[in-house]
């Protein structure tokens, strides 16, 4: 899959299409999905420009991996979930419909099935309420 830097993940990376933060560092934006499997599901983007997790620096695929542990943290403790699915795709035989890296975190919960991933749109507001219970279960920053 090539890299199209007009790519939806491009644009909101750049401030050209809303998103809902979770969690932002240096090198790493945790989005809510807004088409979502589960009430929950996050998305984490590498900054740096890479279609596929082939592609990504080693120090950019370890800040994924670092925000990705931290942020499903957070989502299972505010979901009240019993796991975490995580998942990354790569090249569209694989089900990757976006041409930048990402990582999906759906909270699970016993006996409940996920929704279709893109089937429907999901309600800003209730997106935006999700949101704060997962930024106030992720960890405090350190202070120096």
């Amino acid at each position: 899959m090539e890299y199209d830097p007009q790519n939806p993940f491009a644009r909101i990376l750049r401030d050209e299409l809303p998103c809902v933060k979770v969690y932002e560092d240096e090198a790493t934006l945790a989005i809510m999905d807004i088409m979502p499997q589960a009430d929950g599901h996050v998305l984490v983007l590498p900054k740096e420009a890479a279609a596929e997790l082939f592609e990504l620096s080693e120090e950019s695929a370890a800040a994924c991996i670092r925000t990705t542990r931290k942020v499903a943290t957070a989502v299972k403790a505010a979901m009240g979930a019993q796991g975490v699915m995580i998942a990354q795709f790569n090249g569209s035989a694989a089900g990757q419909t976006v041409p930048h890296v990402h990582f999906h975190i759906v909270p699970r919960h016993e006996g409940t099935s996920l929704k279709p991933h893109g089937a429907v749109a999901a309600d800003i507001n209730r997106l935006c309420e999700i949101a704060v219970r997962i930024i106030s279960a992720l960890p405090a920053p350190a202070v120096a």
